[in-house]
């Protein structure tokens, strides 16, 4: 209050001056808290991993489209995609926490805000019970109780399974681990047609066989932060020739895996079209990686299969609306 220069004021001039200093000092005094309010938004944002939750919902309105010969009711379609995300922020959150030593090893994981203390363990875990609480509660109610219940499992295999169990103790994390993250088409049908048939264990199987080849290319090139972190990642304990044969090996399994939508009569020559031209991108980066082998190879291997994985859903979800 010293900075009012109140005395100063003519008192012709007075209202002007009351109407100034709201201005002059309330402005300065909330700027610095609507500063941090943001910075601390952003860091609870990033604990959600934005960018996989994308995906993951995209993987799981795609089911959702699928599991329909029209349109899904729309409160349907957003109330799942909400749940599922909020479910699946809470589970990224929570690897978060219990990775926060091993990411501040890591120069790609480092800035995290568990990992940098920015965030406590109390503020992360009230964090994520709140917004998976949330995301539980609206799938059960809007939904339905199988996706909710579906969706929680998945939470609990990503967040405690994968994270505590699998991902600290063997090579065959991602194998082993990958089938949560495989799960969201077979979430998405779920909200909509209330079960689980073969058809959507035909997308969680492509995604299954998808993520070994995808996180080993990234694992590969970050080999050295992962040795330093103490993770028993594949090419720090296998080599990278062996990792390198093992993305090969993936890739054609992929290959031939995404070949079943077709088929079981899931979809049509457009998709299968679709899907040869992609895989044959995939096994050119997979023979590459096995054989020819550089980090800026794997870094584009890494890149192509996240684009490799939306075009591939893409073109089942074109393939059913236009050929069904």
């Amino acid at each position: 209050m010293s900075n009012y220069k109140v005395a100063n004021i003519e008192p012709a001039h007075l209202g002007a001056g009351i109407e100034a200093a709201p201005d002059a000092c309330i402005t300065p005094a909330i700027a610095p808290a609507v500063t941090r309010l943001a910075r601390y938004c952003g860091q609870y944002w990033a604990l959600t991993k934005p960018r996989v939750t994308m995906l993951t919902v995209f993987c799981a309105v795609i089911g959702s489209l699928l599991a329909t010969e029209g349109l899904p009711g729309w409160g349907v379609l957003v109330c799942s995609a909400a749940g599922i995300w909020m479910l699946a922020g809470a589970a990224f959150a929570v690897n978060c926490l219990l990775e926060a030593r091993i990411d501040a090893r890591m120069a790609r994981t480092a800035r995290r805000a568990t990992a940098s203390g920015t965030l406590g363990p109390l503020q992360t875990v009230l964090f994520s019970l709140a917004l998976g609480g949330a995301g539980a509660a609206l799938l059960y109610w809007r939904v339905n109780p199988l996706t909710m219940w579906l969706t929680l499992a998945t939470f609990v295999g990503y967040a405690f399974i994968y994270t505590l169990l699998l991902k600290p103790n063997t090579p065959q994390n991602i194998v082993i681990g990958g089938f949560a993250g495989a799960m969201p088409p077979a979430l998405g049908w779920a909200a909509v047609a209330g079960d689980v048939p073969m058809q959507a264990w035909l997308l969680v199987l492509i995604i299954f066989l998808w993520t070994p080849p995808h996180f080993w290319a990234l694992a590969m090139y970050r080999r050295e932060e992962y040795a330093r972190s103490g993770l028993p990642m594949l090419p720090v304990t296998h080599g990278m020739a062996h990792t390198g044969q093992q993305v090969w090996r993936y890739s054609i399994a992929l290959a031939a895996g995404t070949a079943l939508p077709w088929v079981v009569g899931m979809s049509g020559l457009l998709y299968l079209a679709a899907a040869v031209a992609l895989n044959a991108v995939f096994l050119r980066y997979g023979w590459l990686v096995h054989k020819r082998y550089s980090d800026q190879i794997a870094r584009k291997s890494f890149a192509w299969s996240i684009m490799y994985l939306a075009l591939l859903f893409a073109a089942l979800l074109v393939d059913h609306y236009v050929m069904g």
